[in-house]
């Protein structure tokens, strides 16, 4: 338990609003409950959430002492109350996340830390899968990221052995990565593999792709094919061999193709007749494709997940079988 004495800086404050910042972490709709259910009083007696706090008033609160740190991306997941996930997958050691375009995989030291990491911390907090008291070190985590506004398949470690396999899997190219995109024009040809180097401009988050190496570049590799062509735009699906900042974005761009809706390496010319504000790439399929040892995530070897319900393919290309 906590006290406060009101001193006259805080005189005449609504009591949920003292709440809210004297324990920053505690989520609203908690503080709410804790105030009808007398964990939260004024005086030791029970108060109204809109109670005007008085000079001197004492407010007891029997809150964990997690929920009165600093927020920052550690502890994040302590404001999340109901964390707003897609679970395309789960089991004892891992999660398959739909991450929705618009939300950040990590925080990006914003006041909220709003992000999929928090939010499946927060689930596993709340479902009593994850323990943080009773934990040394590891926090659940995730093993790939997507750029903000794409959507799809980002995998969450539940433990510290799971995360290092998927990580050691990854590297090892033996998780296979699928992405479907809207590309404006038709690729020609309409099947390849696309092989440079891409260097970046962290100033500017910006990539750019070259033909040749070069000092501080890295070797870009994907493949793509085109499933269909309709209203002057291609689907394509994308194979990313290997994983880098902007890939896809960048290397269709380079070929005459770029994505619908991306306004970094796209063409605004040809985006405004769509009134598409996000660019058209979803991570949609995700195939476990082991060639060495997988230890105890043995049994997810040869499994395939897909997301079928994406937004821009219903617009603009149905009916398509992208199973």
């Amino acid at each position: 338990m906590k006290e406060f004495i009101i001193n006259k800086n805080d005189t005449g404050q609504r009591l949920d609003r003292f709440v809210s910042k004297a324990a920053p972490l505690l989520p609203p709709s908690l503080a709410q409950k804790y105030i009808r259910i007398k964990r939260i009083k004024v005086g030791g007696k029970a108060a109204a959430r809109d109670y005007k706090l008085a000079f001197g008033d004492a407010v007891q609160m029997y809150v964990n002492d997690e929920f009165f740190q600093a927020p920052s991306e550690e502890n994040a997941y302590l404001k999340i109350s109901n964390p707003a996930l897609d679970i395309v997958y789960e089991d004892e050691n891992i999660m398959l996340i739909n991450k929705p375009a618009g939300i950040i995989c990590h925080s990006d030291g914003s006041h909220s830390f709003d992000s999929i990491i928090a939010r499946v911390q927060a689930y596993l907090y709340i479902d009593g899968q994850w323990r943080p008291g009773e934990e040394n070190s590891f926090s659940p985590a995730l093993c790939n990221r997507i750029d903000r506004n794409t959507s799809g398949i980002v995998i969450a470690a539940k433990n510290a052995q799971s995360l290092r396999i998927i990580n050691e899997k990854i590297k090892a190219h033996e998780i296979d990565k699928f992405y479907l995109c809207a590309v404006h024009g038709k690729p020609n040809p309409k099947a390849a593999k696309l092989e440079g180097y891409i260097f970046k401009d962290a100033v500017k988050n910006q990539v750019y792709v070259s033909k040749t190496s070069q000092p501080g570049a890295k070797s870009a590799v994907m493949e793509y094919k085109t499933l269909t062509s309709t209203q002057g735009l291609s689907l394509l699906e994308c194979r990313l061999i290997t994983g880098r900042t902007h890939q896809i974005r960048a290397q269709l761009a380079d070929i005459g193709t770029p994505l619908l809706g991306d306004g970094k390496y796209g063409s605004e010319r040809l985006n405004k007749p769509f009134g598409e504000k996000q660019q058209a790439l979803c991570s949609y399929k995700l195939v476990f494709n082991f060639k060495s040892d997988a230890g105890t995530l043995s049994y997810l070897n040869k499994k395939h997940f897909v997301i079928l319900d994406i937004a821009f393919v219903k617009k603009y290309f149905q009916p398509i079988d992208i199973s």
